[in-house]
């Protein structure tokens, strides 16, 4: 499913009920890191945007960080002869095997230092089980273990919730999904994350999935 094809959501009021959730910005997701997204540096100046009119308009900001252990098991490199993007799945582990990543206290899981983090209200880390990874803000993949958000969020009234970040198909798509499941209305700014499509044909099909439970689109020329 191509973006264009989407319907875009346009024109709407943020207010205090409202938060942008900025997903993983992190130097190892980016060009040159461990586990790159393509283009993912060129969306950082249109996050910062706008993180600040959520700022301007009270909403609440809240940035979420991949935060691994050296030995995570969704790491391809804690396995006899495994690569990097080999299929693989376990509890709590899959759909395939990664390289080693945002390792706790690494530059790579820094936020890159164009990222306006100073607008942000709070921080999530997530993926600090090794038995478990942990795409979604709000849970991790065993579906029982919660990051927080979901209480924070209640918490502070939140109602509706913007996402954006990387990658399109794994954290973001995930993050939306739970935050439907958890009551949420949830809007998807498609201009604002990148994919990494695998494997191959998973973004077009996260972006169905996503359009089918209800989750709705926007871009950042609808604010």
């Amino acid at each position: 499913m191509s973006l264009e094809k989407l319907y875009h959501q346009k024109n709407m009021h943020i207010d205090n009920t409202n938060a942008l959730i900025i997903i993983d910005m992190q130097n190892d997701f980016m060009p040159g890191g461990a586990l790159p997204v393509d283009e993912g540096d060129q969306i950082i100046d249109s996050i910062n945007q706008i993180s600040k009119i959520f700022k301007e308009n009270n909403g609440k900001i809240i940035l979420t960080q991949d935060w691994h252990p050296k030995n995570h098991k969704s790491f391809a490199s804690n396995y006899n002869n495994k690569n990097p993007g080999d299929e693989f799945q376990s509890e709590g582990i899959g759909p395939v095997l990664w390289p080693d990543h945002c390792v706790q206290g690494t530059k790579g899981a820094q936020f890159h230092d164009k990222l306006n983090i100073d607008l942000a209200h709070a921080i999530i880390r997530k993926g600090y089980n090794p038995e478990v990874d942990s795409y979604s803000g709000f849970i991790e993949n065993d579906k029982k273990s919660e990051t927080g958000l979901k209480g924070y969020l209640k918490a502070l009234k939140i109602k509706r919730i913007f996402i954006c970040g990387l990658a399109l198909d794994y954290c973001c798509y995930f993050t939306a999904l739970d935050g439907i499941a958890f009551g949420f209305e949830v809007y998807f700014l498609v201009n604002l994350t990148r994919g990494i499509d695998l494997p191959p044909g998973n973004i077009s099909k996260s972006l169905q999935y996503m359009k089918k439970k209800g989750i709705k689109f926007a871009t950042k020329d609808f604010f």
